[in-house]
């Protein structure tokens, strides 16, 4: 006999991420982006946070919620590989997965207990769509998290390092001051498609209220407009 589990969610994230392209591809590759766990009713407990503000760090298990519906692969191509291989699904972090949970590592800045909406986590380096469903916080402890010795399979095997980012100081100044840094993170990660490569295609990055324009050549990002969304 089949059996099968139901979750609650307790909390959904806040971040700048208003669609799925741009997020970066692991959480803190983009340590500059804010975020919030705001919690549901139903787990509006501050006593359920005691002693959390002693960690520096915590793990969000969560729901990719627009995959939710979709079916599983067993093997996908990671953009770590240019798209140009296929892999196990088991074997990448994949969303296209049986369940569709995902796990993030993030800071916990700071914790208020005392707001309209309950308490709430402050937090940085998400790689989360704005509203994503959460089914459990647990501590970052690194004696037993951290492993110095772990291999990294095919990802150490094809190294990758960020991309130039050219922002016009005029265009810049339509970006919130405190998000200017995060949003030239999240532009160094390359938002494309792995088998996009087309230098003069313009892409169009939404990101804190704004439309980002850019186009990628040799390497370099360059941002030609800033509209308000």
């Amino acid at each position: 006999m089949e059996t099968r589990y139901t979750f609650d969610v307790i909390a959904r994230v806040r971040t700048p991420f208003a669609e799925k392209f741009g997020i970066p591809r692991q959480s803190g590759l983009a340590a500059g982006v804010s975020g919030a766990i705001v919690f549901e009713e139903a787990f509006r407990k501050p006593e359920a946070l005691r002693r959390l503000d002693g960690f520096s760090h915590i793990w969000l298990l969560w729901c990719f919620s627009q995959h939710a519906e979709k079916d599983w692969h067993p093997t996908v191509r990671p953009p770590r590989l240019d798209g140009s291989s296929r892999l196990g699904v088991f074997a990448t972090r994949s969303s296209f997965r049986p369940n569709p949970i995902g796990l993030s590592l993030v800071r916990l800045d700071g914790i208020d207990l005392e707001t309209p909406e309950g308490p709430i986590l402050q937090v940085s380096g998400p790689d989360l769509l704005d509203g994503t469903p959460l089914f459990d916080i647990k501590p970052y402890l690194p004696y037993t998290d951290c492993r110095p010795e772990a291999r990294s399979g095919f990802v150490a095997e094809n190294d990758w390092t960020g991309l130039e980012v050219e922002i016009p100081p005029a265009l810049l100044t339509k970006i919130p001051a405190e998000q200017q840094a995060a949003l030239c993170e999240v532009l160094s990660q390359d938002p494309r498609p792995a088998y996009h490569k087309d230098p003069d295609r313009v892409y169009g990055l939404s990101f804190a209220g704004r439309n980002v324009r850019f186009t990628v050549r040799d390497g370099v990002v360059r941002v030609s407009q800033v509209d308000f969304l």
